[in-house]
């Protein structure tokens, strides 16, 4: 009984056979199909390899969403060069919130020469290169999140010669801590000091024949100090052509959420806009020379993540373009050959068309005269 079982459901298991196997005695080869079949696993050879080789890439992944931290602090680093000595010039940040000045004194007052050295003025061309390709090919930026914690230093390098010159400018450099809000960070004639009212330098000390408000910034970024992701500010170089000259940068401020394969750090993105103009209260430019840095932070946070294709989805693709490739060759191969039998039967038919005999009453016959035995002679 159990074997009679057994042999109905292995006939039921046959005939729901979807995969029919033919024997080989009744499988006709031909050239054709080789030829064929050749183009076809080329191509799904490179096709796999193709895939493959997305399959290893991966892709960063932006989301937005409102920032709901405004109790934490935010953080400066900055790294400018001042074309003017360190006892003339100041820097502090305003924060406009509170209209009192931040601590400014995590920032280092560095004597320095103005002038690069061959090595340090290739290595700002460079970053001037990549920030104009930046500019131009935004995609450039998921290479550079990618690329966190591998790449160079994007550090200015240190001297190679040894400069006999004396210090005629005044690196700043260092970090400071400030409230997540809008603010004024500046750099100006004089050193800050407090004031009932706010903040004032101490400006009639100099005289305005010293003024030079050109600067290099070697790099501004806000959060997270990250080696090798590159701000947009890093690189510029301005050569003021007044005494007296205002340089303003009016930058926007973005929290970013970096998850990467190999970094997750909290970071901020931010954009800029720069504004130049000679101080001249005749002509009516009024204002204060110096260098001014006005921030404003976003209320938007960004979360970039950077993904990778899941392993199944690999297979799924890698069995469609199998099973695609393997089902478009055999339709193109079986058109091509009923093509191809159609007209040679036509030309075969046109070949083997009978010839017409004459007969002596005038009708003709179409069948083909009779071979005789002395017709052979």
């Amino acid at each position: 009984m159990r074997r009679l079982n057994r042999k109905k459901t292995l006939n039921l298991m046959k005939e729901l056979d979807a995969f029919p196997k033919v024997p080989e005695s009744y499988v006709e080869t031909s050239a054709s199909g080789g030829t064929v079949s050749l183009i076809a696993f080329t191509t799904i050879a490179f096709l796999t390899i193709m895939e493959f080789m997305v399959y290893q890439d991966t892709w960063m992944k932006y989301e937005y969403e409102v920032d709901k931290d405004f109790t934490s602090k935010l953080r400066i680093n900055i790294d400018i060069t001042v074309a003017m000595r360190c006892q003339y010039v100041g820097a502090d940040v305003l924060d406009l919130a509170e209209t009192m000045v931040a601590s400014a004194d995590g920032l280092i007052y560095e004597p320095v020469v103005f002038e690069l050295s061959p090595q340090q003025k290739e290595w700002q061309r460079m970053l001037q290169l990549i920030q104009s390709r930046l500019q131009e090919e935004h995609s450039l930026q998921d290479v550079i999140f990618k690329s966190a914690f591998k790449s160079a230093s994007t550090a200015l390098p240190p001297r190679e010669d040894n400069s006999l010159q004396s210090p005629d400018a005044c690196r700043i450099h260092g970090h400071l801590y400030v409230n997540k809000v809008a603010g004024n960070f500046h750099i100006t004639v004089g050193k800050a000091i407090p004031h009932p009212r706010g903040h004032a330098h101490l400006a009639a000390l100099v005289s305005h024949e010293s003024y030079n408000f050109s600067h290099r910034i070697d790099h501004l970024s806000f959060g997270e100090l990250i080696p090798g992701i590159i701000n947009p500010l890093d690189g510029t170089e301005k050569i003021a052509s007044d005494h007296n000259q205002m340089f303003q940068y009016f930058i926007t401020v973005v929290p970013t959420k970096l998850h990467t394969y190999k970094i997750s750090a909290e970071t901020h993105q931010f954009s800029v806009t720069e504004r130049e103009r000679v101080i001249n209260h005749a002509a009516g430019s009024h204002g204060v020379s110096g260098i001014f840095m006005k921030y404003d932070i976003s209320s938007l946070m960004v979360t970039v993540t950077e993904e990778h294709m899941p392993f199944w989805q690999f297979l799924v693709r890698l069995c469609g373009i199998i099973g695609g490739i393997f089902s478009t060759t055999g339709i193109l191969h079986g058109f091509g050959r009923f093509v191809a039998e159609v007209i040679f039967c036509r030309f075969r038919l046109g070949s083997n068309r009978s010839t017409s005999v004459p007969l002596p009453d005038g009708h003709t016959s179409n069948h083909l005269p009779l071979m005789t035995e002395n017709s052979t002679h």
